[in-house]
């Protein structure tokens, strides 16, 4: 039986808890990499604001940002019988993104992790749960958007590898996370085949294709469309995103901030499920590179990954105000 989404997002959920720090600094090598957040060992620190946001996530926020966009969405996810996990499907009802398949734990937490907020950067602390992954019977979607799931899912990669490899209907779009990324391109070579789409970051090209830092942006727009995926997309921080699609390379700078970004995380997610939810409404690349940084501009305007996710009316009106310079260029 066909599915009757649109738009399925499949990865772990998270609630994220926000602590804006006060008291800190942050040291950098000569190169201004390696950065390190520093606080007083051993003292009472004080902090500025808290805040609790569940139902996020890179698959989570996928799935809102498609419903968002007038996109039939569900999200395949994980998570545990406790508060958190109400509260994850709370938001999830509230947001128009159908649970038919989260699977609720009895015997476990929902995944919760802690944002150290300082300036506009964040550093994340994570601790996936360990669930007993199962995918459940999704039909045929028209579009599958996949990403992170923690370091105890291998068997559930295979899962999700055979439903791909028997349902080739189905548009892969592939966000890798922090443990798909880790574990090499040879691993998880079945979803960059796949992939009707790739996103990632210049830093996360390199580290998937062994290069070194500085590598020229087509060199890895060429690494990651060899290893399968039919559209490759790079994010590149304020420096824009690339994209290539066969021959041809785009590259799109990023839509102008109205005021100095507030916060900063799911800044890649809303691009990535943007540029995905275009496709899917059937936008070609070069529109699609469009509507993509304008949504990340808004999200990073606000607290976590959600707030900030705009409806198709407001993004369309952005895009009308954009100014003469905002559009895809050939590289």
């Amino acid at each position: 039986m066909d599915s009757k989404y649109d738009f399925i997002a499949l990865g772990d959920t998270v609630t994220d808890a926000f602590i804006r720090l006060k008291e800190a600094s942050v040291h950098c090598s000569i190169n201004e990499d390696d950065c390190e957040i520093c606080m007083r060992f051993g003292d009472k620190i004080p902090y500025e604001d808290a805040f609790v946001i569940p139902a996020v996530g890179n698959s989570a926020n996928a799935a809102v940002a498609a419903a968002r966009l007038g996109l039939k969405s569900a999200l395949v996810s994980d998570i545990g019988a406790d508060y958190h996990g109400e509260e994850c499907l709370k938001v999830l009802r509230e947001e128009k993104v159908a649970a038919d398949y989260m699977h609720v734990h009895k015997d476990a937490k929902t995944n919760y992790h802690y944002v150290l907020w300082y300036e506009s950067e964040r550093t994340i602390l994570i601790k996936h749960e360990k669930y007993d992954y199962a995918l459940p019977d999704i039909g045929s979607p028209r579009w599958l958007y996949m990403s992170s799931l923690g370091e105890h899912a291998d068997a559930y990669h295979t899962e999700i590898a055979a439903y791909l490899e028997s349902h080739p209907e189905v548009k892969l779009a592939f966000q890798p996370g922090t443990y798909q990324i880790k574990g090499g391109k040879e691993k998880f070579a079945p979803f960059y085949r796949h992939a009707e789409v790739f996103f990632c970051n210049k830093e996360e090209a390199e580290r998937i294709l062994g290069l070194p830092g500085g590598t020229d942006i087509k060199e890895l727009l060429k690494g990651i469309c060899a290893l399968g995926p039919k559209i490759a997309v790079i994010t590149d921080g304020p420096a824009g995103a690339y994209a290539c699609e066969g021959d041809e390379m785009w590259q799109m700078p990023s839509y102008p901030d109205p005021k100095p970004p507030y916060e900063r995380t799911g800044a890649g997610d809303a691009f990535s499920s943007t540029f995905t939810s275009a496709l899917a409404l059937g936008l070609s690349v070069e529109q699609a590179l469009a509507w993509a940084p304008i949504n990340s501009m808004s999200v990073v305007q606000q607290v976590g990954a959600r707030a900030g996710l705009l409806t198709r009316e407001k993004l369309e009106e952005y895009l009308k105000n954009a100014p003469a310079g905002y559009k895809a260029k050939r590289i």
